[in-house]
């Protein structure tokens, strides 16, 4: 396979659109309701855990961005083969594409049953997978320019969601916040912990990488993608533990739509539903973004074909979505890809690009001993 890889000028993104690149994959189905999972390990100092989980994030994302430079234009899937070599980094980007596949299912599923929740109880499962998947494989049949127009309309069109915070605002007392730092250090990392299923988005520089015109400005376009993702999470933090009880907090699945239950509006009774509808404008990105590095993983390291694949990884998630639908089984589901998800995009860059510069200097000793 190359390990290098050049995009057609046609195919070349500007720079500044990674901060929407990263902020559409950041901000998507774990929005919801992640204030109740943090406030069941830090209480309270759940806004230090987010903060926290923010920080690590940027670290991680300076790594990845450390780890692309070292190789110039090329992938994660590039990057494998030059460091494991040509059967093993096969191997390990097999398992990135299945980590691809195991998140859009994980996303599509939260959403559905978000969507059954609150506005379709009756509508089956199959119906809304298949309606989502036609969407999704338009996208990425498109290429990666349609995909990442999807990612900056997702974030413009979806501004006018932050106007209605004002309404819970007016009822929010932010003295449940004290006493700060009654957590003790152990709860308010775990609650960072358990952040990573909710800011998950930022690895999909390892395959959107490539395509970046002045890759030497792109540690700065990254970090304020980042950034904007954790100031709306610390936003909705602060808001949810001012608004809600300790106790109704603990008991809220999804506090952030919760919180729209109380919006009225003269032409809209119940914005809620409309914000879960609208939603699937915010978790297309997610969705396109994923399958698509999965699409491409397999074109770079195997040669089949990216339509045949694409339509054979459409099916195998139709199939599997339709056995995951109970919340329980979603809840277990979720679970396992949090705790793997944490070691992949947390801990993994930092051993990839330790690997990354140890083979560097192999490299650079070897053409000086000639």
């Amino acid at each position: 396979m190359k390990v290098h890889y050049q995009p057609k000028p046609q195919s070349l993104l500007s720079s500044f659109l990674l901060i929407f690149i990263i902020q559409a994959n950041q901000v998507g189905i774990g929005i919801h309701g992640f204030q109740r999972v943090i406030f069941m390990e830090a209480k309270q100092d759940g806004w230090i855990s987010v903060l926290v989980a923010g920080f690590a994030t940027h670290i991680v994302v300076f790594v990845i961005i450390k780890t692309l430079q070292i190789y110039g234009s090329t992938d994660i899937y590039g990057i494998h083969h030059e460091v494991y070599g040509k059967w093993l980094g096969k191997l390990f980007n097999s398992l990135y594409i299945l980590y691809c596949l195991w998140i859009f299912l994980l996303i599509l599923k939260n959403y559905i049953e978000v969507l059954q929740t609150w506005v379709f109880p009756t509508v089956p499962v199959w119906l809304f997978s298949f309606s989502i998947l036609l969407l999704v494989i338009y996208g990425v049949t498109g290429g990666i320019r349609m995909i990442v127009g999807v990612c900056f309309f997702s974030i413009a069109l979806s501004l006018w969601i932050f106007v209605f915070i004002v309404y819970p605002l007016r009822y929010t007392d932010f003295g449940h916040l004290l006493p700060v730092m009654e957590s003790s250090l152990v709860p308010i990392l775990k609650g960072a912990y358990k952040m990573t299923l909710t800011i998950l988005g930022f690895e999909i520089l390892y395959v959107i990488y490539p395509y970046m015109e002045k890759k030497e400005k792109l540690q700065k376009y990254a970090h304020i993608g980042v950034a904007a993702s954790n100031f709306v999470y610390l936003l909705l933090m602060l808001l949810a533990i001012g608004y809600f009880s300790p106790g109704q907090l603990l008991s809220t699945i999804w506090p952030t739509l919760t919180l729209f239950k109380i919006v009225k509006l003269p032409f809209i009774e119940r914005i809620e539903y409309f914000a879960v509808t609208f939603w699937l404008l915010i978790i297309l990105p997610n969705l396109m973004l994923y399958l698509w590095a999965a699409v491409r993983g397999v074109k770079q390291s195997f040669g089949i074909s990216q339509k045949k694949t694409l339509w054979v990884f459409a099916t195998l998630i139709f199939v599997f979505s339709l056995f995951i639908n109970t919340r329980i089984k979603i809840n277990r589901f979720n679970d396992i890809f949090a705790s793997l998800a944490f070691y992949f995009t947390f801990c993994y860059p930092l051993v990839l690009y330790a690997f990354a510069l140890l083979k560097k200097k192999i490299n650079t000793y070897k053409e000086q001993m000639k």
